[in-house]
């Protein structure tokens, strides 16, 4: 499954983010370059790909390495909002995910 998000902040920030939120849910980071990291744990892959978008948004762009809603994509749902949360304080993250 792929989602993407567009972030108000720098693509360095987000994947300084997406390493802490997801080395938190078990995922490691394998060796990455420039806007791409790859995390890996015992459920599956993440591709993580970060690119600046008419120079006003940063475009996230998920993954998964599963073909359906998994366990994998709950995760990378979590994670785009959390960065939401982050970005817009006022955000509530919600849902069991």
């Amino acid at each position: 499954m792929q989602y993407f998000y567009r972030a108000h902040c720098t693509p360095e920030e987000v994947l300084l983010f997406s390493t802490r939120c997801l080395g938190a849910r078990g995922c490691a980071a394998a060796p990455g370059s420039g806007d791409h990291a790859r995390y890996t744990g015992s459920r599956g892959t993440i591709d993580l790909n970060v690119e600046t978008e008419g120079g006003h948004y940063t475009r996230v762009t998920l993954a998964t390495s599963d073909v359906g809603e998994s366990e994998l994509d709950k995760v990378a749902k979590r994670l785009l909002s959390e960065l939401h949360g982050v970005e817009e304080p006022s955000h509530k993250v919600r849902g069991g995910y």
